[in-house]
């Protein structure tokens, strides 16, 4: 990068980790590369196709490494393939992942050179651009693609624009689309794709992402993390990266002793997360309390803890539970990021909003039912 020059940020890239496109390790999901490989052999591959699951799990990952696949085959071959892998130094690789591929269209939030940010959403104009991009010949004959994430990110006029394209595909076009959250798109959309449906990641293979990403851990901590990341490779690579393992200890050795948490451990964690000028601690303050909350009503709801993420974590989500209000933790958990964000919007002093966030929890656990 020339010196002053300015890097506008990828609304799909997390931190400094490798971006989807520049990533071809590609670990679990094997039944989802399977559905693709059996429509590739058998010559019926899918013009739309929709990859869900939670955000974090390797959707991204996927739709490059399709891409790439295609790429590199522009004709198809039946019963020929048996991985969609493309070695990095393939051409068609080198081009994807330069992002310079003539026949790659990629539809995300675009960045806003006025306002210096990420725009919100995919606007309709974005999407209006897919329908001349397929209107070309695919430079290299073959294939021409579109990378939709994420799909979530459309308003309704944006993603009827897109619907008109899967009405009509012209041939040997793909298109891919990611999506967190698959029923908040149109069903019009959802009907037109080939869903492959991703789940989430297991300890073993959460493991195996963070140390390829030079987070090798204890296999303890490596457990502990994925529980963490509800088995999602992104999320436990934010936290690996970020320290969130060590601060969500602090925040459980607060709140694991609710109705009496010891005030000076809450003190000393409050001044740490609300420090001035410390922006990424306070984010992940909030979250590590908001994981919590959400663990003690999903605690509650099932019955049963889920794995420990803290030695006795359990234990102690029982004992501050019983006989305590259900609906009262589930509230908390939605109302803990509102109240963070009102107190961020009415620019409110941080460390009282996280005791204030504390006080509520610590009252819950009070309220015993009768």
């Amino acid at each position: 990068m020339a010196r002053g020059e300015t890097v506008i940020p990828e609304a799909d890239r997390l931190l400094d980790f490798a971006h989807p496109r520049e990533t071809f390790s590609f670990v679990g999901h094997a039944d989802a590369e399977a559905a693709v490989l059996d429509a590739w052999n058998s010559g019926k591959m899918h013009h739309a196709w929709l990859i869900t699951g939670p955000q974090g799990v390797g959707k991204a990952t996927l739709a490059y490494r399709m891409a790439r696949f295609l790429m590199a085959n522009p004709v198809q071959e039946l019963g020929a393939k048996d991985t969609l892998h493309v070695a990095p130094d393939h051409p068609a690789a080198k081009f994807v992942t330069a992002l310079s591929h003539p026949d790659l269209f990629v539809l995300r939030r675009p960045y806003d050179e006025k306002t210096k940010k990420l725009k919100t959403g995919i606007p309709v104009a974005e999407v209006r651009k897919v329908a001349g991009f397929f209107s070309t010949h695919a430079s290299h004959g073959g294939w021409r693609i579109v990378i939709v994430d994420a799909a979530d990110d459309m308003d309704n006029s944006a993603a009827n624009a897109l619907l008109k394209v899967l009405e009509e595909p012209p041939k040997q076009t793909i298109l891919i689309l990611v999506s967190h959250s698959p029923g908040r798109l149109l069903p019009t959309i959802r009907s037109r794709c080939r869903k492959l449906a991703l789940n989430a990641l297991s300890t073993d293979e959460i493991a195996e992402v963070l140390s390829a990403n030079g987070h090798a851990l204890k296999s303890q901590d490596a457990a502990a993390v994925a529980a963490l990341a509800d088995g999602s490779a992104g999320e436990a690579l934010a936290l690996a990266a970020g320290g969130g393992l060590d601060l969500y200890k602090q925040v459980e050795g607060v709140l694991g002793a609710l109705p009496s948490p010891d005030i000076k451990a809450l003190y000393k964690l409050a001044d740490a997360v609300a420090k001035r000028g410390a922006d990424d601690m306070w984010r992940a303050g909030q979250d590590m309390m908001i994981r919590w909350t959400g663990r003690v009503a999903r605690t509650i709801a099932l019955g049963e803890p889920g794995p420990d993420i803290i030695v006795g974590e359990g234990s102690r989500m029982l004992r501050i539970a019983e006989g305590t209000s259900p609906a009262a933790w589930a509230d908390a958990w939605n109302q803990l990021a509102q109240d963070f964000a009102r107190g961020e919007g009415l620019n409110m002093d941080r460390k009282q909003v996280f005791l204030n966030a504390v006080f509520t929890l610590q009252g819950i656990a009070r309220d015993k039912a009768a």
